[in-house]
Protein backbone atom coordinates (compact mmCIF):
# COMPACT_ATOMS: atom_id res chain seq x y z
CA UNK A 1 0.00 0.00 0.00
CA UNK A 2 1.43 4.02 -1.31
CA UNK A 3 1.20 6.85 0.62
CA UNK A 4 -0.42 7.79 -3.08
CA UNK A 5 -3.24 5.47 -2.70
CA UNK A 6 -4.17 6.98 0.67
CA UNK A 7 -7.28 8.89 -0.78
CA UNK A 8 -10.49 10.47 0.99
CA UNK A 9 -13.08 7.49 2.00
CA UNK A 10 -16.84 7.90 3.48
CA UNK A 11 -16.27 7.53 7.34
CA UNK A 12 -17.80 4.69 9.22
CA UNK A 13 -18.32 3.78 12.50
CA UNK A 14 -17.15 4.86 15.18
CA UNK A 15 -16.21 7.44 13.84
CA UNK A 16 -20.28 7.99 11.30
CA UNK A 17 -20.01 12.01 12.21
CA UNK A 18 -17.58 13.04 9.93
CA UNK A 19 -17.88 13.52 6.70
CA UNK A 20 -14.59 12.50 5.57
CA UNK A 21 -11.32 10.26 6.73
CA UNK A 22 -8.11 9.05 5.22
CA UNK A 23 -7.21 5.43 6.50
CA UNK A 24 -3.50 5.05 6.87
CA UNK A 25 -3.07 2.30 9.97
CA UNK A 26 -5.44 -0.47 10.58
CA UNK A 27 -5.35 -1.44 14.61
CA UNK A 28 -2.79 -4.19 15.17
CA UNK A 29 -3.04 -8.09 16.88
CA UNK A 30 0.52 -8.75 16.82
CA UNK A 31 2.42 -9.37 19.99
CA UNK A 32 5.01 -7.79 21.62
CA UNK A 33 4.86 -5.60 24.35
CA UNK A 34 7.33 -3.18 22.53
CA UNK A 35 5.01 -2.42 19.89
CA UNK A 36 2.84 -0.32 22.02
CA UNK A 37 5.27 0.51 25.05
CA UNK A 38 6.23 4.01 26.17
CA UNK A 39 10.04 4.13 27.11
CA UNK A 40 11.54 6.56 29.34
CA UNK A 41 14.77 7.14 28.73
CA UNK A 42 17.07 8.13 31.97
CA UNK A 43 20.03 9.92 31.55
CA UNK A 44 22.21 7.95 34.46
CA UNK A 45 24.31 11.50 35.79
CA UNK A 46 21.44 14.08 35.41
CA UNK A 47 18.61 11.51 37.37
CA UNK A 48 19.26 11.30 40.95
CA UNK A 49 22.34 11.81 42.80
CA UNK A 50 22.31 9.50 46.09
CA UNK A 51 25.85 9.56 47.40
CA UNK A 52 26.24 13.15 47.09
CA UNK A 53 29.66 13.74 44.60
CA UNK A 54 27.36 15.84 41.96
CA UNK A 55 26.52 13.55 39.64
CA UNK A 56 23.64 10.90 39.20
CA UNK A 57 24.45 7.33 40.37
CA UNK A 58 22.44 3.84 39.80
CA UNK A 59 21.33 4.05 43.03
CA UNK A 60 19.90 7.38 42.78
CA UNK A 61 17.78 5.50 40.08
CA UNK A 62 16.93 2.47 42.17
CA UNK A 63 15.43 4.95 44.75
CA UNK A 64 13.62 7.17 42.32
CA UNK A 65 12.43 4.03 40.07
CA UNK A 66 8.44 4.19 41.93
CA UNK A 67 7.81 7.48 40.52
CA UNK A 68 8.34 6.31 37.03
CA UNK A 69 5.98 3.55 37.41
CA UNK A 70 3.33 5.42 39.53
CA UNK A 71 3.86 7.90 36.30
CA UNK A 72 2.54 4.67 34.40
CA UNK A 73 5.43 4.00 31.97
CA UNK A 74 6.21 0.45 30.67
CA UNK A 75 10.38 0.49 30.28
CA UNK A 76 13.26 2.81 31.18
CA UNK A 77 16.11 3.04 28.95
CA UNK A 78 19.37 3.94 30.75
CA UNK A 79 21.93 5.64 28.92
CA UNK A 80 25.32 4.59 29.46
CA UNK A 81 26.82 3.59 32.71
CA UNK A 82 29.99 1.76 31.48
CA UNK A 83 33.34 2.32 32.55
CA UNK A 84 34.31 5.38 30.99
CA UNK A 85 36.97 8.15 30.95
CA UNK A 86 33.86 10.62 30.61
CA UNK A 87 34.98 12.54 27.53
CA UNK A 88 31.66 12.11 26.16
CA UNK A 89 29.53 11.17 28.79
CA UNK A 90 29.75 7.57 28.76
CA UNK A 91 29.12 7.13 25.33
CA UNK A 92 32.91 6.81 24.87
CA UNK A 93 33.49 3.50 27.21
CA UNK A 94 36.59 1.73 28.53
CA UNK A 95 35.25 -1.86 29.63
CA UNK A 96 31.58 -2.95 28.35
CA UNK A 97 30.95 -5.23 31.15
CA UNK A 98 31.76 -2.93 34.33
CA UNK A 99 29.79 -0.20 35.82
CA UNK A 100 31.87 3.08 35.81
CA UNK A 101 32.47 3.63 39.38
CA UNK A 102 30.92 7.12 39.02
CA UNK A 103 27.63 5.69 38.99
CA UNK A 104 27.93 2.47 41.44
CA UNK A 105 28.92 -0.97 40.91
CA UNK A 106 27.50 -4.21 39.50
CA UNK A 107 25.87 -4.56 42.87
CA UNK A 108 23.97 -1.64 42.13
CA UNK A 109 23.06 -2.48 39.15
CA UNK A 110 21.70 -5.78 40.36
CA UNK A 111 20.14 -4.04 42.59
CA UNK A 112 18.39 -1.45 40.07
CA UNK A 113 16.97 -4.57 38.03
CA UNK A 114 15.27 -6.08 41.00
CA UNK A 115 13.78 -3.14 41.78
CA UNK A 116 12.49 -2.60 38.10
CA UNK A 117 10.97 -6.25 38.14
CA UNK A 118 9.26 -5.64 41.36
CA UNK A 119 7.85 -2.49 39.65
CA UNK A 120 7.08 -4.33 36.81
CA UNK A 121 9.24 -2.30 34.71
CA UNK A 122 11.98 -3.64 31.73
CA UNK A 123 15.17 -1.91 31.74
CA UNK A 124 17.04 -1.23 28.50
CA UNK A 125 20.43 -0.07 28.12
CA UNK A 126 22.26 1.70 26.12
CA UNK A 127 25.01 0.12 23.55
CA UNK A 128 27.67 1.65 21.96
CA UNK A 129 29.19 -0.32 19.20
CA UNK A 130 30.79 2.01 16.77
CA UNK A 131 33.20 3.16 18.95
CA UNK A 132 34.92 3.03 22.44
CA UNK A 133 36.99 5.17 24.52
CA UNK A 134 41.06 5.55 23.49
CA UNK A 135 41.24 4.18 27.15
CA UNK A 136 39.81 0.68 26.47
CA UNK A 137 42.39 -1.92 26.41
CA UNK A 138 41.86 -3.18 22.97
CA UNK A 139 42.61 0.10 21.62
CA UNK A 140 45.64 0.78 24.06
CA UNK A 141 46.90 -2.61 22.76
CA UNK A 142 46.64 -1.65 19.04
CA UNK A 143 48.72 1.67 19.93
CA UNK A 144 51.58 -0.19 21.26
CA UNK A 145 51.57 -3.08 17.70
CA UNK A 146 52.38 -2.55 14.51
CA UNK A 147 50.96 -1.27 11.41
CA UNK A 148 48.98 -4.32 10.03
CA UNK A 149 48.33 -6.23 13.06
CA UNK A 150 46.01 -7.95 14.69
CA UNK A 151 45.40 -5.45 17.30
CA UNK A 152 45.67 -2.77 15.21
CA UNK A 153 42.64 -4.52 12.79
CA UNK A 154 40.26 -4.05 15.62
CA UNK A 155 39.81 -0.76 14.76
CA UNK A 156 40.12 1.53 11.53
CA UNK A 157 43.71 2.43 11.23
CA UNK A 158 45.06 3.66 7.53
CA UNK A 159 48.60 5.24 6.71
CA UNK A 160 48.09 8.70 5.75
CA UNK A 161 48.15 10.77 2.38
CA UNK A 162 51.00 12.68 0.93
CA UNK A 163 54.78 12.47 0.67
CA UNK A 164 54.90 12.26 4.33
CA UNK A 165 51.87 10.52 5.42
CA UNK A 166 50.61 14.14 7.07
CA UNK A 167 47.09 14.44 5.20
CA UNK A 168 44.28 11.92 6.85
CA UNK A 169 43.52 9.11 4.92
CA UNK A 170 40.49 11.06 3.79
CA UNK A 171 37.77 14.47 3.82
CA UNK A 172 35.62 12.79 6.87
CA UNK A 173 34.50 14.76 9.25
CA UNK A 174 33.84 14.07 12.52
CA UNK A 175 30.20 15.02 14.14
CA UNK A 176 31.94 17.02 16.95
CA UNK A 177 33.36 19.05 14.15
CA UNK A 178 36.85 18.88 12.41
CA UNK A 179 38.17 15.86 10.86
CA UNK A 180 37.16 12.32 12.07
CA UNK A 181 41.15 11.60 11.89
CA UNK A 182 43.71 11.43 14.33
CA UNK A 183 47.71 10.77 13.86
CA UNK A 184 49.40 8.75 16.48
CA UNK A 185 53.04 8.87 17.34
CA UNK A 186 54.30 5.24 16.47
CA UNK A 187 56.06 3.19 19.58
CA UNK A 188 59.38 4.27 18.34
CA UNK A 189 58.93 7.88 18.31
CA UNK A 190 57.68 8.63 14.97
CA UNK A 191 54.72 10.07 13.66
CA UNK A 192 52.53 7.38 12.44
CA UNK A 193 49.34 5.72 10.96
CA UNK A 194 45.83 7.68 11.34
CA UNK A 195 42.77 6.17 12.74
CA UNK A 196 39.01 7.10 12.26
CA UNK A 197 36.85 8.36 14.71
CA UNK A 198 33.51 9.45 13.71
CA UNK A 199 32.76 11.65 16.94
CA UNK A 200 35.07 12.95 19.17
CA UNK A 201 39.29 11.75 18.67
CA UNK A 202 39.09 9.96 22.12
CA UNK A 203 36.22 7.59 19.95
CA UNK A 204 37.92 5.37 17.93
CA UNK A 205 35.72 3.05 15.77
CA UNK A 206 35.81 -0.08 15.48
CA UNK A 207 36.44 -2.27 12.67
CA UNK A 208 33.16 -4.23 11.79
CA UNK A 209 35.42 -6.08 9.08
CA UNK A 210 36.79 -7.91 11.78
CA UNK A 211 35.28 -11.13 13.08
CA UNK A 212 36.84 -10.62 16.24
CA UNK A 213 34.86 -7.15 16.66
CA UNK A 214 31.15 -9.38 16.45
CA UNK A 215 32.43 -11.80 18.73
CA UNK A 216 33.81 -9.15 21.40
CA UNK A 217 30.07 -7.71 20.91
CA UNK A 218 28.09 -10.82 21.30
CA UNK A 219 30.05 -11.58 24.51
CA UNK A 220 28.82 -8.45 25.59
CA UNK A 221 25.08 -8.95 24.62
CA UNK A 222 25.40 -12.36 27.09
CA UNK A 223 26.62 -10.39 29.59
CA UNK A 224 23.96 -8.21 30.29
CA UNK A 225 21.30 -10.34 29.20
CA UNK A 226 22.16 -12.68 31.57
CA UNK A 227 21.96 -9.99 34.40
CA UNK A 228 18.28 -9.34 33.73
CA UNK A 229 18.60 -6.57 30.33
CA UNK A 230 15.29 -6.71 28.97
CA UNK A 231 16.87 -5.25 25.32
CA UNK A 232 19.26 -2.83 24.01
CA UNK A 233 19.43 0.83 22.38
CA UNK A 234 21.78 0.64 19.84
CA UNK A 235 23.85 3.94 19.23
CA UNK A 236 24.51 5.02 16.18
CA UNK A 237 23.38 1.97 14.33
CA UNK A 238 23.68 2.77 11.21
CA UNK A 239 27.63 3.43 11.64
CA UNK A 240 29.51 0.39 11.95
CA UNK A 241 30.10 -0.74 8.80
CA UNK A 242 31.75 1.57 6.30
CA UNK A 243 32.23 1.25 2.39
CA UNK A 244 35.09 -0.45 1.50
CA UNK A 245 38.01 1.43 0.23
CA UNK A 246 36.65 4.85 2.84
CA UNK A 247 35.97 6.97 -0.40
CA UNK A 248 35.69 10.59 0.19
CA UNK A 249 32.25 12.10 0.92
CA UNK A 250 31.32 15.61 0.00
CA UNK A 251 28.24 15.41 2.44
CA UNK A 252 27.03 16.28 5.46
CA UNK A 253 29.15 14.21 8.44
CA UNK A 254 25.79 13.27 9.97
CA UNK A 255 24.82 11.31 7.09
CA UNK A 256 21.61 13.26 6.60
CA UNK A 257 20.80 14.08 2.94
CA UNK A 258 22.00 17.64 1.61
CA UNK A 259 22.06 18.88 -1.96
CA UNK A 260 23.85 16.52 -4.19
CA UNK A 261 24.65 14.64 -1.52
CA UNK A 262 21.64 12.06 -0.82
CA UNK A 263 22.01 10.04 2.79
CA UNK A 264 22.06 6.42 1.15
CA UNK A 265 25.62 7.06 -0.12
CA UNK A 266 26.77 8.18 2.37
CA UNK A 267 30.03 5.90 2.57
CA UNK A 268 30.56 5.85 6.50
CA UNK A 269 26.46 5.01 6.75
CA UNK A 270 23.53 2.37 6.14
CA UNK A 271 26.13 -0.30 4.66
CA UNK A 272 24.27 -3.46 3.78
CA UNK A 273 26.46 -5.93 5.78
CA UNK A 274 24.84 -4.03 9.11
CA UNK A 275 21.93 -6.29 8.37
CA UNK A 276 23.98 -9.33 8.81
CA UNK A 277 25.01 -8.38 12.17
CA UNK A 278 21.65 -7.31 13.37
CA UNK A 279 20.43 -10.87 12.18
CA UNK A 280 22.92 -12.06 14.02
CA UNK A 281 21.98 -10.16 17.60
CA UNK A 282 18.29 -10.70 17.21
CA UNK A 283 19.04 -14.68 17.60
CA UNK A 284 20.97 -14.02 20.28
CA UNK A 285 18.41 -12.13 22.39
CA UNK A 286 15.58 -14.85 21.24
CA UNK A 287 18.02 -17.25 22.92
CA UNK A 288 16.46 -15.46 25.52
CA UNK A 289 13.03 -15.53 25.45
CA UNK A 290 10.79 -13.77 22.82
CA UNK A 291 10.99 -10.36 24.91
CA UNK A 292 14.06 -8.46 24.66
CA UNK A 293 14.55 -6.25 22.25
CA UNK A 294 16.83 -4.08 19.93
CA UNK A 295 15.87 -0.77 19.06
CA UNK A 296 18.07 1.20 16.56
CA UNK A 297 19.82 4.42 16.77
CA UNK A 298 19.74 4.47 12.78
CA UNK A 299 19.07 7.86 11.58
CA UNK A 300 18.32 7.47 7.79
CA UNK A 301 16.66 9.19 4.78
CA UNK A 302 14.27 8.55 3.52
CA UNK A 303 11.69 7.16 5.55
CA UNK A 304 11.25 3.45 3.82
CA UNK A 305 15.14 3.00 4.18
CA UNK A 306 14.25 2.85 8.24
CA UNK A 307 11.88 -0.59 7.41
CA UNK A 308 15.25 -2.08 6.48
CA UNK A 309 16.19 -1.90 10.20
CA UNK A 310 13.02 -3.35 11.28
CA UNK A 311 11.80 -6.64 9.22
CA UNK A 312 11.16 -8.99 11.04
CA UNK A 313 14.37 -10.79 11.71
CA UNK A 314 16.65 -7.79 12.56
CA UNK A 315 15.76 -5.22 15.06
CA UNK A 316 12.17 -4.30 17.16
CA UNK A 317 12.05 -0.68 16.90
CA UNK A 318 13.94 2.40 15.32
CA UNK A 319 13.84 6.01 16.18
CA UNK A 320 12.07 8.15 14.08
CA UNK A 321 14.06 11.46 13.48
CA UNK A 322 12.18 12.61 10.77
CA UNK A 323 9.17 12.65 13.77
CA UNK A 324 11.61 14.14 16.39
CA UNK A 325 12.71 16.84 13.69
CA UNK A 326 9.07 17.88 12.10
CA UNK A 327 8.19 20.56 14.60
CA UNK A 328 4.39 21.80 14.62
CA UNK A 329 4.60 21.65 10.86
CA UNK A 330 1.32 19.87 10.35
CA UNK A 331 2.01 19.83 6.81
CA UNK A 332 5.08 17.91 7.55
CA UNK A 333 4.00 15.86 10.54
CA UNK A 334 0.89 14.43 8.71
CA UNK A 335 3.41 13.36 6.01
CA UNK A 336 5.98 11.63 8.00
CA UNK A 337 3.33 10.37 10.25
CA UNK A 338 2.01 8.51 7.26
CA UNK A 339 4.81 7.57 5.55
CA UNK A 340 5.78 5.88 8.85
CA UNK A 341 3.25 3.54 9.69
CA UNK A 342 3.06 2.68 5.62
CA UNK A 343 6.75 1.97 5.72
CA UNK A 344 6.96 0.40 8.70
CA UNK A 345 3.38 -1.43 8.37
CA UNK A 346 5.22 -3.11 5.03
CA UNK A 347 7.45 -5.60 7.23
CA UNK A 348 4.80 -5.81 10.34
CA UNK A 349 6.92 -3.03 12.56
CA UNK A 350 5.83 -0.83 14.64
CA UNK A 351 6.19 3.10 14.85
CA UNK A 352 8.22 4.71 17.38
CA UNK A 353 7.33 8.60 18.04
CA UNK A 354 10.13 10.79 20.32
CA UNK A 355 10.09 14.78 20.78
CA UNK A 356 12.87 14.97 23.29
CA UNK A 357 16.21 13.09 24.20
CA UNK A 358 19.48 14.13 25.26
CA UNK A 359 21.03 15.00 22.00
CA UNK A 360 18.16 17.93 21.14
CA UNK A 361 16.99 21.08 22.34
CA UNK A 362 13.92 20.03 24.77
CA UNK A 363 10.71 20.45 23.16
CA UNK A 364 9.44 22.83 25.80
CA UNK A 365 11.99 25.09 24.54
CA UNK A 366 11.98 24.43 20.97
CA UNK A 367 8.53 25.45 21.02
CA UNK A 368 8.59 28.62 22.53
CA UNK A 369 10.05 30.42 19.46
CA UNK A 370 7.72 32.22 17.27
CA UNK A 371 9.71 31.97 14.41
CA UNK A 372 13.28 29.68 13.59
CA UNK A 373 14.32 28.47 16.91
CA UNK A 374 17.33 26.37 17.58
CA UNK A 375 19.71 24.43 14.82
CA UNK A 376 19.15 20.80 15.24
CA UNK A 377 22.06 19.09 17.04
CA UNK A 378 22.90 22.63 18.64
CA UNK A 379 21.34 23.92 22.60
CA UNK A 380 20.58 27.39 23.12
CA UNK A 381 23.20 30.02 25.22
CA UNK A 382 23.14 33.26 27.12
CA UNK A 383 23.21 35.18 24.01
CA UNK A 384 20.70 33.67 21.71
CA UNK A 385 17.60 34.81 21.68
CA UNK A 386 15.45 33.32 24.34
CA UNK A 387 12.53 31.04 23.88
CA UNK A 388 9.44 31.92 25.05
CA UNK A 389 9.06 29.37 28.23
CA UNK A 390 5.11 29.97 29.00
CA UNK A 391 4.33 29.57 25.33
CA UNK A 392 6.77 26.77 24.77
CA UNK A 393 5.49 24.83 27.33
CA UNK A 394 1.76 24.88 26.20
CA UNK A 395 3.09 23.69 22.79
CA UNK A 396 5.18 21.12 24.31
CA UNK A 397 1.66 19.85 26.26
CA UNK A 398 0.12 19.71 22.91
CA UNK A 399 2.59 17.90 20.74
CA UNK A 400 2.85 15.13 23.54
CA UNK A 401 -0.68 14.66 24.06
CA UNK A 402 -0.84 14.05 19.67
CA UNK A 403 1.77 12.23 19.80
CA UNK A 404 0.95 10.03 22.49
CA UNK A 405 -2.78 9.06 20.61
CA UNK A 406 -0.41 7.61 18.18
CA UNK A 407 -0.67 4.07 17.44
CA UNK A 408 2.73 2.36 18.02
CA UNK A 409 5.55 2.79 21.15
CA UNK A 410 6.84 6.11 22.45
CA UNK A 411 9.76 7.52 23.93
CA UNK A 412 9.68 9.84 26.92
CA UNK A 413 12.70 11.91 28.07
CA UNK A 414 14.03 12.61 31.62
CA UNK A 415 11.98 15.76 32.61
CA UNK A 416 9.95 16.20 30.07
CA UNK A 417 6.98 15.15 32.05
CA UNK A 418 7.58 18.19 34.34
CA UNK A 419 7.34 20.82 31.15
CA UNK A 420 11.46 21.45 31.37
CA UNK A 421 12.69 23.58 29.24
CA UNK A 422 16.28 23.85 28.30
CA UNK A 423 19.07 25.29 30.17
CA UNK A 424 20.29 28.48 28.57
CA UNK A 425 22.30 30.17 31.10
CA UNK A 426 25.32 27.60 31.75
CA UNK A 427 28.96 29.37 31.04
CA UNK A 428 31.34 28.28 28.57
CA UNK A 429 33.54 27.58 31.46
CA UNK A 430 31.37 25.12 32.88
CA UNK A 431 29.90 23.53 29.77
CA UNK A 432 31.07 19.88 29.02
CA UNK A 433 30.19 18.32 25.56
CA UNK A 434 32.99 18.01 23.41
CA UNK A 435 30.95 19.92 20.75
CA UNK A 436 31.54 23.40 22.77
CA UNK A 437 35.46 22.58 22.94
CA UNK A 438 36.32 21.54 19.06
CA UNK A 439 34.04 24.21 17.75
CA UNK A 440 35.94 26.77 19.60
CA UNK A 441 31.84 27.64 21.19
CA UNK A 442 31.01 28.48 17.83
CA UNK A 443 28.53 25.24 18.20
CA UNK A 444 26.77 25.23 22.20
CA UNK A 445 26.36 21.63 22.07
CA UNK A 446 24.14 19.46 24.25
CA UNK A 447 24.40 20.08 27.83
CA UNK A 448 21.65 22.35 28.11
CA UNK A 449 19.00 19.12 27.59
CA UNK A 450 21.29 17.51 30.36
CA UNK A 451 21.27 19.07 33.26
CA UNK A 452 20.10 17.32 36.58
CA UNK A 453 16.56 17.12 37.25
CA UNK A 454 14.64 18.74 40.15
CA UNK A 455 12.60 16.51 42.40
CA UNK A 456 11.78 18.20 45.43
CA UNK A 457 11.64 22.43 46.15
CA UNK A 458 12.86 23.04 49.02
CA UNK A 459 15.95 20.64 49.33
CA UNK A 460 18.90 21.50 48.81
CA UNK A 461 19.79 21.46 44.77
CA UNK A 462 16.29 20.55 44.29
CA UNK A 463 16.28 17.56 45.65
CA UNK A 464 18.72 15.84 43.08
CA UNK A 465 21.44 15.63 45.77
CA UNK A 466 22.36 16.87 49.09
CA UNK A 467 26.08 16.80 48.57
CA UNK A 468 28.52 18.57 46.57
CA UNK A 469 27.15 20.70 43.54
CA UNK A 470 25.68 19.34 40.33
CA UNK A 471 27.95 18.62 37.85
CA UNK A 472 25.86 20.98 35.85
CA UNK A 473 24.01 24.24 37.18
CA UNK A 474 20.36 23.75 37.44
CA UNK A 475 18.73 26.93 36.69
CA UNK A 476 17.00 28.62 39.92
CA UNK A 477 13.18 28.88 38.18
CA UNK A 478 13.64 24.62 38.30
CA UNK A 479 12.61 24.63 41.85
CA UNK A 480 8.99 25.86 40.81
CA UNK A 481 8.90 22.91 38.61
CA UNK A 482 9.91 20.58 41.09
CA UNK A 483 8.33 16.79 40.81
CA UNK A 484 6.55 17.14 44.53
CA UNK A 485 5.41 20.93 43.73
CA UNK A 486 3.86 19.57 40.57
CA UNK A 487 2.22 16.18 42.29
CA UNK A 488 0.30 18.25 44.32
CA UNK A 489 -1.10 20.58 41.81
CA UNK A 490 -3.93 18.66 39.44
CA UNK A 491 -3.20 20.99 36.81
CA UNK A 492 0.67 20.39 36.77
CA UNK A 493 2.23 19.24 33.81
CA UNK A 494 3.17 15.91 35.89
CA UNK A 495 -0.30 15.55 36.38
CA UNK A 496 -1.47 16.40 32.56
CA UNK A 497 1.51 13.03 31.69
CA UNK A 498 0.07 10.54 34.01
CA UNK A 499 -3.39 11.12 32.73
CA UNK A 500 -2.62 10.82 29.47
CA UNK A 501 -0.53 7.72 30.04
CA UNK A 502 -3.21 6.39 32.01
CA UNK A 503 -6.21 6.80 29.12
CA UNK A 504 -3.52 5.76 26.48
CA UNK A 505 -3.43 2.56 27.99
CA UNK A 506 -6.96 2.48 29.35
CA UNK A 507 -7.55 3.00 25.43
CA UNK A 508 -4.92 0.81 24.12
CA UNK A 509 -4.05 4.15 21.13
CA UNK A 510 -0.15 2.00 21.01
CA UNK A 511 -1.94 -1.20 19.64
CA UNK A 512 -4.70 1.33 17.62
CA UNK A 513 -5.52 2.48 14.20
CA UNK A 514 -5.01 6.00 12.64
CA UNK A 515 -7.24 7.95 10.21
CA UNK A 516 -6.57 11.57 9.16
CA UNK A 517 -10.06 13.51 10.08
CA UNK A 518 -10.27 15.58 6.65
CA UNK A 519 -12.61 17.63 8.95
CA UNK A 520 -9.87 18.72 11.48
CA UNK A 521 -6.99 18.72 8.74
CA UNK A 522 -6.44 22.27 7.44
CA UNK A 523 -2.99 24.57 7.68
CA UNK A 524 -2.47 25.08 11.29
CA UNK A 525 -4.51 22.03 12.57
CA UNK A 526 -3.86 18.29 12.21
CA UNK A 527 -7.26 15.53 13.69
CA UNK A 528 -6.39 11.43 13.44
CA UNK A 529 -9.08 9.09 14.99
CA UNK A 530 -7.53 6.08 16.65
CA UNK A 531 -9.99 3.49 17.15
CA UNK A 532 -13.40 5.56 19.05
CA UNK A 533 -10.61 8.07 20.25
CA UNK A 534 -10.34 11.74 18.29
CA UNK A 535 -7.15 14.16 18.09
CA UNK A 536 -6.90 17.00 17.27
CA UNK A 537 -4.39 19.21 17.35
CA UNK A 538 -4.41 23.28 16.61
CA UNK A 539 -0.91 24.84 16.32
CA UNK A 540 -2.77 28.15 14.62
CA UNK A 541 -3.15 31.73 16.47
CA UNK A 542 -6.65 31.60 15.81
CA UNK A 543 -9.15 29.06 17.98
CA UNK A 544 -10.63 25.97 16.02
CA UNK A 545 -14.03 25.74 15.95
CA UNK A 546 -15.24 21.95 17.28
CA UNK A 547 -18.22 20.60 16.04
CA UNK A 548 -20.85 19.30 19.00
CA UNK A 549 -21.37 15.53 20.19
CA UNK A 550 -18.47 14.26 21.43
CA UNK A 551 -17.52 13.14 24.90
CA UNK A 552 -14.43 15.19 26.19
CA UNK A 553 -11.36 13.15 27.39
CA UNK A 554 -8.80 15.57 28.28
CA UNK A 555 -7.18 18.82 27.30
CA UNK A 556 -3.48 19.73 26.81
CA UNK A 557 -4.71 23.48 27.94
CA UNK A 558 -3.11 23.70 32.41
CA UNK A 559 -6.30 23.54 34.38
CA UNK A 560 -8.56 21.38 31.85
CA UNK A 561 -9.34 18.24 33.30
CA UNK A 562 -12.61 17.17 32.18
CA UNK A 563 -14.88 13.99 33.41
CA UNK A 564 -15.85 10.97 30.88
CA UNK A 565 -19.16 12.13 31.03
CA UNK A 566 -18.07 16.00 29.94
CA UNK A 567 -20.35 17.17 27.05
CA UNK A 568 -18.82 19.61 24.43
CA UNK A 569 -21.70 22.03 24.64
CA UNK A 570 -20.25 24.95 25.42
CA UNK A 571 -16.52 24.09 25.16
CA UNK A 572 -16.94 24.49 21.27
CA UNK A 573 -13.40 26.03 20.55
CA UNK A 574 -9.53 24.49 20.52
CA UNK A 575 -7.42 27.56 21.81
CA UNK A 576 -3.87 27.79 19.98
CA UNK A 577 -1.24 25.73 21.24
CA UNK A 578 -4.28 22.89 22.43
CA UNK A 579 -4.51 19.55 21.58
CA UNK A 580 -7.73 17.50 22.75
CA UNK A 581 -8.47 14.05 23.06
CA UNK A 582 -12.40 13.25 22.84
CA UNK A 583 -14.41 9.96 22.04
CA UNK A 584 -16.72 9.72 19.53
CA UNK A 585 -18.82 6.82 20.53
Amino acid sequence: MSVDSLLPVEASAPAAAFARLTPVHEASAAHGWWRSAVIYQIYPRSFRDLNGDGIGDLAGITHELSHLAELGVDAVWLSPFYRSPQRDAGYDVSDYCDVDPLFGSLADFDALIYEANRLHLRVIADLVPNHCSDQHAAFQAALAAPANSRERDMFIFRDGQGPDGNEPPNNWQSHFGGPAWTRITEPNGQPGQWYLHLFDSSQPDFNWDNRAVHAEFERVLRFWLDRGISGFRVDVAHALVKAAGLPNWGGRADGNSSDGYPGHEAPMFGQPALHDIYRRWRSILEEYGPDRILCAEANVDPLPRLAQWVRPDEMHQAFNFPYLHAGLDVNRLRHIITDSLVSLDSVGAPSTWVLSNHDVVRHASRFGYEGPGPRDGDGIGPDDVQPNEALGRRRAAAATMFMLGLPGGAYLYQGEELGLPDSTSIPGSMRQDPTFARTGGERIGRDGCRVPLPWRSSELHAGFGDGQDPWLPQPESWAALARDKQQADPASHLNLYREMLAQRAERRLGQGSLAWVEDYCTESSLAYVNGDTLVIMNVGNQPLPLSDGNVILRSSAAGVAHSMDSDLQGTDLLSSGESIWLTTS
